[in-house]
């Protein structure tokens, strides 16, 4: 077969080293790839925002299949362009992305549906918005209702913080037309959880849970990131939980759409919030998470290929993905200033070095070559993922390859993995 994985983060660096280990894949293509992912596929100077280009490369080169990391493109569209051109795609379409890339949607569909989550109200006017959240409770969530790159949600403990927000969003328009709508959200306390399940439309196969770490600070504190951490499997997923989660939020989920006329095919993220009513959904995602994927997919023994092939040809109920019982932690190193103003085009040292641990391997996220040499080019730049016997092994071993590598202000969360630490001592 031959495949094309459209992205150039560290999710698709992690697609593309899975899927660089089946043995059913002839040739394999990234575009536009970055250097990490260039070590196992061919990288084609396309950007994922070029959806025609993407279907003309796909049509010329004669594709099998083309797998759609990013938000981005689902949103726009890519998925229908590709389909109405007889191309096979991995991922869902346009409306179906809807459950990510309008809040305001997602939500509307999980309480006509009785999916558990918080109570909302959607704003598109400052006053009126300002007016209405005085009878809120705080703290809670406001989130710009469309694709915000992970940043799109701010936690507000008091009103003042609401009506900064609400200026910064629906007045000063801080995240453009993603934050035409201003979704006001119950706060939900509890632990976060993610959820990734492979869906064909009708059935679905969840995978082993993750924990995501979003803020920028350790003590999760500070402004939100695309995220900076996880490990997997997240123990405050019991099996008990997983089944609960998969038949109220995943299945019904699924089900939900296609009865609205918007079936869904490709990767459904839960973001799950542990709370003492039981689960609840703070949030969908129409791919699978950053940096929770390099952890997730390292524990797949599965040949993911095999599960993709399904989603694509409605075969998921025929499903059963082994998966490795040990444990994976991901750590990301980031540029000094992220996830605000940060310098680029550092020099990047010591990733064999890390890699020479064993069972260590190095997503790249943000990197480019200049004059031969590897330098950062982004926020988050590289992924460190160890894989463990359980996870207290795990973090140790994605610290120790984190100390071999170097840049110029690279900064990292020294905290990842504190709540399963922390369980674990008690």
């Amino acid at each position: 077969m031959k495949v094309l994985v459209v992205g150039k983060g560290g999710r698709e660096h992690a697609f593309v080293w899975k899927l660089a280990q089946s043995n059913k894949i002839t040739k394999l293509y990234a575009a536009p790839g970055n250097p990490g992912m260039a070590q196992h596929a061919e990288c084609v100077n396309i950007e994922d925002s070029d959806l025609e280009g993407l279907a003309d490369f796909a049509k010329k080169e004669n594709i099998d299949i083309t797998i759609i990391g990013p938000e981005a493109p689902l949103d726009a569209g890519i998925v229908d362009l590709f389909e109405s051109r007889g191309l096979t795609v991995f991922g869902p379409t346009q409306k179906a992305a809807q459950i990510e890339a309008d809040k305001d949607y997602a939500l509307e569909l999980m309480h006509k549906y009785n999916v558990p989550t918080a109570p909302y109200e959607t704003y598109t006017d400052a006053t009126v918005a300002k007016n209405q959240l005085k009878e809120w409770q705080h703290p809670l969530y406001l989130k710009v209702s469309g694709l915000a790159a992970g940043k799109g949600a701010i936690h507000c403990e008091t009103l003042e913080d609401s009506y900064k927000t609400v200026d910064e969003v629906l007045v000063d328009h801080k995240f453009g037309s993603s934050g035409d709508k201003l979704v006001a959200m119950g706060f939900l306390d509890g632990e976060e959880a993610s959820i990734f399940g492979f869906t064909d439309g009708k059935d679905i196969v969840c995978i082993v849970p993750a924990q995501d770490h979003k803020t920028i600070d350790e003590g999760d504190v500070g402004l939100n990131t695309g995220g900076m951490g996880a490990y997997a499997p997240a123990p405050i997923i019991t099996p008990e939980l997983f089944e609960d989660i998969v038949e109220r939020v995943m299945k019904r989920t699924v089900d939900a759409l296609a009865k609205e006329g918007r079936p869904y095919k490709g990767i459904l993220y839960g973001g799950i919030i542990v709370t003492k009513d039981g689960p609840q959904v703070i949030e969908f995602n129409c791919r699978m998470g950053d940096p929770e994927t390099q952890a997730v997919l390292s524990l797949m023994k599965t040949d993911l290929m095999d599960v993709i092939t399904a989603v694509c040809n409605g075969t998921v109920a025929d499903l059963d993905i082994e998966l490795d019982t040990r444990a994976a932690t991901t750590v990301v190193m980031a540029s000094g200033g992220y996830p605000v103003a940060h310098e680029t085009g550092f020099p990047i040292s010591g990733i064999e070095a890390a890699e020479a641990l064993g069972e260590v391997t190095v997503f790249h996220a943000g990197t480019n070559v200049k004059d031969g040499q590897l330098v950062t080019d982004g926020g988050r730049v590289l992924a460190i993922n160890a894989v463990g016997d359980d996870i207290r092994a795990s973090i140790d071993k994605a610290y120790e390859a984190v100390a071999k590598i170097s840049f110029k202000d690279h900064y990292y969360r020294r905290d990842i993995g504190h709540r399963v630490l922390a369980r674990l001592e008690e």
